[in-house]
C-alpha cells in the first residue's frame, strides 16, 4: 500500500499486485473524494487505464487542480461512503 497522491480534495492510495487476492492479481487504487466523504476502489482493466493516464498526466508536471480535475472524473463512481473510526 503506497499513498500516490494527497491533497485537500482527494488522496489516492495504490495497492501492489498480489497473486494471492483475486481483487489485487493485477493491483489496483483507493480513490477517497475527501469534502465528499465517499471512495471507490479500483482494479482490473480499469486500473491499468488509470495508472496510464495518470502516467501520461504525471509527464505534462500537471498542477494540484488538474490532478484533481482528472480525479473527478471518477467522482460518478464513487458511491461507498468513507466511515471514520
Amino acid at each position: 500500500m503506497n499513498l500516490i497522491y494527497n491533497s485537500d480534495q482527494y488522496s489516492v492510495v495504490e495497492f501492489g499486485a498480489d497473486q494471492g487476492r483475486e481483487a489485487l492479481r493485477f493491483g489496483g487504487y483507493e480513490i477517497v473524494d475527501k469534502p465528499g466523504r465517499r471512495e471507490i476502489f479500483i482494479n482490473g482493466e480499469l486500473a491499468e487505464s488509470f495508472r496510464q493516464h495518470v502516467q501520461d498526466l504525471i509527464a505534462t508536471e500537471p498542477s494540484t487542480e488538474e490532478i484533481d480535475d482528472f480525479l473527478g472524473s471518477f467522482d460518478e463512481l464513487m458511491r461507498q461512503p468513507v466511515h471514520l473510526h
